[in-house]
Order: structure tokens, then C-alpha cells, then sequence
């Protein structure tokens, strides 16, 4: 029987090292690829074709949950594995909107991470203890019919230039990152503040912290 391949999405290397030699141990895993920036976790799922996907949702250059966007249209067989230090029901009914198949935490037990991949492969969702399909289908029904959330109309491209802008990039920066002009990034930031209703940089970062756009540490460095 052939090993189930797991791609690990996290920027913090010890994350990362500590999944590996977890699923190691599990004897019929193999992690195929790692990737520490969420721009980069796309292509690396198209090229790879993991069973499984573990993603952190606070990632640099884009954040987990447009990379779970992504993926559920490029590569729709692989089952996402959220792993996050978020427990609010918003944040798990997010990824799971968006296409993730479990939620885990990262206070729980290797064993628990091991066992949500598993799930995941049968075909069932997995939430981690103390989240709930109750309270998850709460959360849905109190927002249900609410007004249209405005993020969702930004391009890919403005997405892009979003989280960037927000991590504290200037446009020279982005558009070195991005590989378009830096005209190119104006046009795209002056759009999505005009889309978002946001006159400053400072309001940027202050909308893309209550989304959870950016990484815990920029986070820690904005509150």
C-alpha cells in the first residue's frame, strides 16, 4: 500500500519540524514538501498533489483562508488540514466555508493532528476539541443573511496586494514580490482601499488584523 504524502504550510520552522517527525512516526505518511510562505503554498499543492494539506491559517503573503480559497479550485482532491492557534467560531467557520475539511488547534496532541489527517482521508470532516459542528452551525445561522462581506469582491491580484500592503510592504516592495510594475500595485491598492471603504494605511492594517489576515507577529506588532 502506498504512503499518504502530506504537504506542511507553516512560517515557523519548529512547526513544521515538529509535524514532520510526528507523522514519521505513523510509519505509512510521508511529508513531500514544506512551505513557509502562503503565496507559495498554492503552487507548491498544484505541483506536489498531497493527499493532505497541513495550513496554518496566519500566514506571510497570503493569509490560510485564501489559500484554502485557492486550492479548492487547482487542487480539489488534496484535504486540507487547518492547524491554527484560533479557536472562535468565525475562524473555523471561515475555513470551512472556504473549503478546509478540519480544524485542529495547535494546543492539541500530536495524536489529535494524526487523527484529523485520518479522518480527512475517509471522507469525514474533524474539528478539535473544544470546537463543535453545534457551535460552528450557531455561528452560521447568526450570520446568516448578513450584508455582503466586501473582501470577497477583491481580485486575486488585490488579495495579494492586500496582504502585502498590510504586513507592511511599500509598493516598491510588492511589486519586486509580485513581478508587476509598481504603477501596477497603485492601481490595485487604490481599488481594493476604494472596495474596502479604507482611506489609509493605517485603517489597512487595522481591517486586515480583524479579519486575521496577518501573521501572529505582525499581529503582536499592530495591537
Amino acid at each position: 500500500m502506498s504512503a499518504t504524502t502530506i504537504v506542511l504550510a507553516d512560517d515557523h520552522h519548529v512547526v513544521r519540524q515538529g509535524l514532520r517527525a510526528l507523522f514519521a512516526e505513523e510509519g505509512d505518511f510521508v511529508v513531500t514538501g514544506e512551505v513557509a510562505d502562503g503565496r507559495e503554498v498554492v503552487g507548491v499543492v498544484e505541483r506536489l498533489r498531497p493527499h493532505v494539506l497541513l495550513l496554518d491559517l496566519m500566514m506571510p503573503g497570503l493569509n490560510g483562508l485564501e489559500v484554502i480559497r485557492r486550492l479548492r479550485q487547482r487542487a480539489p482532491s488534496t484535504q486540507i488540514v487547518v492547524v491554527s492557534m484560533h479557536a472562535n467560531e468565525a475562524y473555523v467557520f471561515e475555513a470551512l466555508r472556504n473549503g478546509a475539511s478540519a480544524y485542529v488547534l495547535k494546543s492539541a496532541s500530536g495524536a489529535e493532528v494524526v487523527k484529523a489527517a485520518r479522518e480527512v482521508l475517509s471522507g469525514r470532516r474533524y474539528l478539535s476539541p473544544p470546537l463543535s459542528e453545534a457551535a460552528v452551525r450557531a455561528y452560521e445561522e447568526k450570520t446568516k443573511g448578513g450584508a455582503l462581506d466586501v473582501y470577497e469582491t477583491l481580485t486575486s491580484r488585490e488579495g495579494e496586494v492586500f496582504q502585502l500592503a498590510a504586513e507592511g510592504c511599500g509598493n516598491p516592495e510588492i511589486a519586486d514580490r509580485l513581478s508587476i510594475g509598481v504603477r501596477t500595485v497603485e492601481s490595485h491598492r487604490a481599488n481594493l482601499l476604494r472596495k474596502l471603504g479604507l482611506s489609509s494605511q493605517t485603517e489597512l492594517v487595522h481591517y486586515a488584523l480583524r479579519r486575521g489576515a496577518l501573521p501572529s507577529e505582525v499581529e503582536k506588532e499592530g495591537t
